[in-house]
């Protein structure tokens, strides 16, 4: 016999450890769409730019930055092309990701002293309970089309949890397609936390008409709200 509550609950502490992570998504300080003309920002060494699949970063006097264990000096660097997962530089006890997001690139530094870390108080859950553990049969698309990565908005939407949509990631189904959804650890998307997410959203279909009163509330219900997008 598995034991639900204690599963239930390490999976909400590791959670947890995730979310006040110094380099987690509560240690973004911004999120900086670069353009063609070479610009400072205040949270990221360098002056940078991106033109053509070509980033570029000039670091002056004293300035430096790491890039897969090689650190970079005064002077231009090019960081080529990347793609959605982009590449990291470090600078510190802070790193900033590099990353292609539809075309555009995007610099986004994470600091362990941001004030959305800072004013972090925890994630409300509903309590955990069996009776949200439901069985489920995977019936694949003609093409393959990713992982079992659900999106879904219901009744509590904007009411006891965010009002985007929540997420919830479904085991491998048996080769009959049997699976099972555990609602009791649907977890909020990082836009849930900070105005520097750039997060999809659920398909209509994937709307509930009830109350899936399990898994992750509301994060502003801790009282973090007055901190968001600061």
């Amino acid at each position: 016999m598995t034991d639900f509550l204690g599963d239930w609950q390490a999976w909400r502490d590791a959670r947890e450890r995730r979310l006040s992570s110094p380099d987690g998504w509560l240690a973004i300080t911004a999120i900086h769409w670069l353009t063609a003309a070479p610009e400072r920002f205040d949270d990221v060494p360098g002056a940078w730019s991106a033109e053509g699949g070509k980033i570029t970063v000039t670091l002056a006097v004293g300035e430096t930055l790491s890039l897969d264990g090689d650190d970079l000096a005064e002077g231009e660097h090019v960081l080529g092309r990347v793609d959605e997962d982009g590449v990291t530089v470090a600078f510190g006890d802070a790193i900033a990701e590099v990353a292609d997001r539809d075309g555009a690139t995007i610099v986004r530094p994470r600091h362990p002293d941001s004030p959305l870390l800072r004013a972090y108080r925890g994630t409300p859950c509903y309590p955990p309970d069996p009776r949200w553990v439901l069985p489920a049969r995977f019936a694949p698309y003609a093409e393959p089309d990713g992982s079992l990565w659900i999106l879904f908005r219901d009744a509590t939407s904007g009411i006891t949890t965010y009002p985007a949509n929540r997420q919830l990631v479904a085991p491998a189904p048996s080769p009959d397609g049997a699976t099972e959804l555990d609602f009791n650890r649907a977890f909020n998307m990082p836009c849930a936390y900070t105005d520097f997410a750039t997060c999809p959203v659920a398909p209509p279909q994937n709307t509930l008409p009830f109350a899936v009163e399990a898994g992750e509330q509301d994060p502003a219900s801790a009282g973090r709200g007055a901190a968001r997008g600061a």
